[in-house]
């Protein structure tokens, strides 16, 4: 991930993460579903303690921009991504519907993929 601290800045460290992923996500280099590195693991590349990075992942999260999952670590939301609300809308309704059928997730996504690459669609 493309993030530099300069510790010459007035911008608190935490703050210059958290706009630094926020405007990764929102550019597109951080899509929707991306996994966020695990908190020690970022501070340590970055060269900050950890509650430093943990600050950022938290204000980001309250801001929406990022969802934690426990062991499945913290995730760019579509908000944050761009991803437009009709779209989100429709992929929530697909979710719904294919689990309402008992079509497991990997079920799902492999009939959204062989649409998408059907000749003709988007």
């Amino acid at each position: 991930m493309d993030i530099a601290i300069d510790p010459a800045s007035p911008t608190p460290p935490y703050e210059q993460v958290r706009l630094r992923i926020a405007e990764l996500a929102a550019a597109g280099s951080l899509p929707a579903g991306t996994r966020l590195p695990p908190v020690r693991h970022l501070a340590t590349q970055l060269g900050l303690a950890a509650n430093t990075v943990a600050r950022a992942y938290r204000e980001l999260e309250q801001a929406g921009l990022v969802e934690t999952h426990g062991r499945a670590g913290t995730l760019i939301t579509p908000a944050a991504a761009g991803t437009p609300v009709a779209a989100r809308a429709a992929a929530q309704r697909y979710a719904d519907e294919t689990s309402a059928l008992g079509l497991t997730p990997e079920a799902a996504l492999a009939l959204v993929e062989a649409a998408l690459r059907r000749p003709g669609s988007a």
